[in-house]
């Protein structure tokens, strides 16, 4: 079992950047697909990225491609994303998750591992 906790928030103004950081505990880290998703208020939880163990292959929502990265360094336990060109619309809590094998890439319902979450703020 993978728990996972995510940092790296804040407030930012639109057009900045921030790298948000999902420290995990457990040893089956390494070999586990991670994923990125955003919550903003009355809104459901969305998918944002995700990054295969394997053949560390990377998907993105439409709506962060080009704007967002993820990665991860197995040696630290930690997938981070990176996020430029920063919109009011990005606003969110954002959390990343362990996604079960063979589970669909973008739905919520495959991961677990849920951390508590980071707030981003981005200004107009």
């Amino acid at each position: 079992q993978v728990q996972l906790a995510e940092s790296g928030g804040g407030l930012v103004q639109a057009g900045g950047s921030l790298r948000l950081s999902c420290a995990a505990s457990g040893r089956t880290f390494s070999s586990r697909n991670m994923g990125w998703f955003r919550q903003a208020p009355g809104k459901e939880r969305d998918f944002v990225a995700a990054l295969g163990w394997s053949d560390g292959s990377a998907y993105y929502a439409d709506t962060v491609k080009g704007r967002f990265a993820i990665s991860r360094d197995n040696a630290k336990n930690t997938v981070y994303l990176q996020m430029n060109s920063l919109k009011p619309e990005d606003t969110a809590v954002y959390y990343c998750a362990a996604r079960q094998p063979f589970g669909s890439i973008t739905n919520s319902a495959s991961y677990s591992g849920w951390g508590q979450g980071t707030q981003v703020t981005v200004s107009s």
